[in-house]
């Protein structure tokens, strides 16, 4: 049985107006994401990678296309709509974990909660739960300051998935972590994918953390190829 699709991208464009011309990154990509589907984008610096994951996160607009999300044409949503879809159905991590220093780990992972107008205690109840689940139960009241950095990494894996969206993107998740501890991270957001059926889209340059995706996809001149490597246990 077809598993029911998340994404749908049609004949999706991004041009930028460079110094002298225009400079295009993506030139009409076809392509579809399943439901609870892992998926790695490799590709070298400047190859657009995060730009399409940023189309992906509604945090930019394709140039022409459609990206639907839920059969939802993300260019036709207005700034209001965007941001709480982003709030309710997309998980992000980024290579920095954007923490705030000033705060303690369970305070950082509420955030989104809070923002979604949840009530301070069940924020904070879910916050722990979510902590819980990459294994941070003992740091949940230490400040970011005295986080590791594969902590603060993992802090930031738990605030994207606090409120269960449909979507994990993460964007060099590993860059800047060691081998060993980018590792760990990696095989964390696969059990997420498996364990919490979340589609998981990862952009990297790391090949150990691309084989632990069900698929993957290299984007080269602004088009997409399979990679066809196997599956490494």
């Amino acid at each position: 049985m077809t598993e029911p699709l998340l994404y749908e991208l049609r004949q999706v464009r991004k041009v930028y107006q460079g110094p002298a011309e225009e400079v295009t990154v993506l030139s009409g990509l076809d392509f579809a994401i399943a439901k609870g589907d892992s998926l790695a984008i490799l590709g070298s610096s400047g190859s657009g990678k995060s730009t399409l994951l940023h189309l992906l996160g509604a945090l930019d607009r394709p140039t022409s296309g459609q990206i639907l999300f839920n059969g939802r044409d993300l260019a036709g949503l207005g700034p209001v709509e965007a941001a709480a879809l982003r709030n309710r159905d997309i998980g992000f991590v980024f290579q920095f974990h954007h923490l705030l220093p000033e705060f303690t780990a369970l305070e950082n992972v509420a955030m989104p909660a809070l923002i979604a107008g949840m009530e301070r205690k069940e924020a904070f109840a879910r916050a722990r739960a979510s902590l819980s689940l990459v294994g941070l139960d003992e740091r949940v009241e230490h400040r970011v300051t005295t986080l590791s950095g594969g902590e603060r990494q993992r802090a930031a894996i738990a605030r994207a998935v606090l409120l269960r969206p449909s979507v994990l993107l993460a964007d060099e998740p590993t860059g800047n972590l060691d081998e060993a501890t980018g590792g760990r991270v990696g095989d964390m957001l696969a059990r997420l994918n498996a364990d919490l059926g979340m589609t998981l889209v990862v952009v990297t340059h790391n090949h150990n953390l691309a084989a632990l995706m069900g698929r993957r996809l290299e984007l080269q001149g602004g088009e997409l190829y399979a990679r066809n490597e196997t599956n490494r246990s």
